[in-house]
């Protein structure tokens, strides 16, 4: 049987809709109904990155992991973050020519206890799947400082079409994009 366009770029990361914002609730109302969490994902990134109140999402979030947790793609965030829209235009920028072994990766850092932004990013690159080497910086395997005591998850989605790059370009991007997300205004570790 052959999948959908549908269904493949969902399994990809996600994708904007053009509905209306009335039709995306509706929608999600329909995935926590059916338990889908690819389907309420895709919804809930496309209210982020339209601006939907923080509060909103955040519901949503809670809703979607107490009605669906098996099936939640690992690109959605297990919290909002009102400044990810601007990780993904400033990651998005960067294109890689070809492919290779490495991976970028961002690491939502904790910061409550010193900032008025409670969110940080860390950005690395590495040849282990973001996960494993999110893993291995908390276990303090060749771990950035930040990580281990800060690290709360990895941010997939922003990063999805930077893996599997050649070692080269991932360490231009890895700097390059620090320092793109600094300017930006974001606190940023790492990118070295």
């Amino acid at each position: 049987m052959r999948r959908s366009q549908k269904k493949v770029a969902a399994a990809r990361g996600p994708v904007r809709s053009g509905g209306s914002t009335a039709s995306l609730w509706g929608e999600f109302a329909s995935a926590l109904e059916a338990g889908d969490g690819m389907a309420g994902a895709q919804v809930i990134h496309e209210l982020w990155m339209r601006g939907e109140i923080g509060s909103s999402v955040e519901r949503a979030l809670q809703q979607l992991w107490n009605a669906a947790a098996a099936t939640i793609p690992e690109w959605l965030p297990m919290r909002h973050v009102q400044w990810l829209p601007l990780a993904y235009e400033v990651t998005a920028r960067f294109v890689p020519p070809q492919r290779g072994r490495a991976n970028i990766y961002l690491v939502l850092l904790d910061y409550s206890d010193s900032r008025a932004d409670p969110f940080g990013l860390y950005v690395g690159m590495s040849h282990y799947s973001p996960v494993q080497r999110f893993d291995q910086h908390k276990a303090g395997v060749r771990a950035a400082g930040s990580v281990l005591r800060r690290g709360l998850e990895v941010l997939t989605g922003p990063t999805l079409h930077l893996q599997g790059i050649t070692r080269t370009e991932a360490v231009r991007i890895e700097e390059e994009l620090a320092e793109a997300l600094r300017a930006h205004g974001l606190f940023v570790q790492g990118g070295h």
